[in-house]
């Protein structure tokens, strides 16, 4: 079968936002695998409720692509229909190998490209396929990403952080060797709406759902958790000079369980003491 014309912009060129959440998406939902001599597949298989998405792929890419659908019984439901997008072009799946999507398994081997991206886009779609968007069940909004790839976890902590002023340093859970990175309140509010703009490419339920967290208000009368204290040498020296933890408290504008707890792992030798 004859292939499309190219769009254009050069296919992957990730300097071009929809191609970079494309490329993001590919890489965290994504499977390319190797057949006999130069054949192989990429392959996308996700809910049928979303293969919107799947026909922008399909709009994006100068070569034959297909899509399909399929249902079948599950471990979480008796039916699920799922679509499968897939590419076989040599030329297409070099392009995107080259760019960072491994053959095989790729959990914890895939990382930021290390060509200039679309930074914003590229982590949109990493969170499209494998992060979350919503309200806690106490109310309160959350973004968040569930990743393998210590690359992709630093440097979403990395980005956010410049966003929402919050640190975060996950380390993988032991049941699942993963890292669960959460942004809650107003941290997340700052993130769904930098990475979800008006007319940016995306899973419509996913920007729905980025929509409402951007304009979620605090109830009347709760107070939003503190963001955690970024301790510093000098805060340090402050908080070890204090008489007291309430007077350290008072000082660093913290809780004083944040500073009895600093305090304890600098006398205990868990962090180094300051200079």
């Amino acid at each position: 079968m004859a292939e499309r014309e190219p769009n254009a912009h050069q296919f992957m060129d990730l300097t071009v936002p929809e191609y970079a959440y494309m490329f993001g998406f590919l890489q965290a939902d994504g499977h390319l695998a190797k057949g006999p001599g130069q054949k192989g597949r990429l392959t996308v298989e996700i809910n049928a409720r979303d293969v919107a998405l799947l026909r922008e792929f399909q709009t994006l890419t100068p070569y034959y692509t297909s899509i399909t659908e399929r249902t079948r019984s599950t471990n979480f439901a008796e039916t699920h229909t799922s679509a499968r997008w897939s590419l076989c072009s040599l030329q297409a799946r070099t392009k995107i190998n080259e760019l960072g999507l491994p053959y095989g398994r790729k959990s914890k081997r895939i990382a930021p490209p290390r060509v200039e991206f679309s930074r914003r886009d590229y982590l949109r779609g990493v969170i499209d396929a494998d992060g979350s968007l919503g309200y806690t069940a106490q109310g309160y909004p959350f973004i968040s990403l569930t990743t393998a790839s210590t690359a992709i976890c630093a440097y979403l902590c990395f980005y956010a952080r410049k966003i929402t002023d919050v640190e975060r340093r996950p380390r993988r859970n032991q049941r699942d060797d993963i890292y669960n990175i959460t942004y809650v309140t107003k941290g997340a509010q700052a993130l769904a709406e930098h990475l979800y703009y008006p007319g940016c490419l995306s899973l419509q339920r996913k920007q729905v759902s980025a929509d409402s967290v951007a304009n979620w208000m605090c109830p009347t009368g709760t107070t939003p958790r503190r963001p955690p204290i970024k301790w510093t040498p000098e805060k340090d020296r402050v908080l070890l000079a204090a008489p007291t933890i309430a007077r350290a408290a008072g000082q660093l504008k913290c809780s004083s369980s944040a500073c009895q707890l600093r305090r304890w792992r600098l006398l205990n030798g868990v962090v180094p003491l300051p200079d």
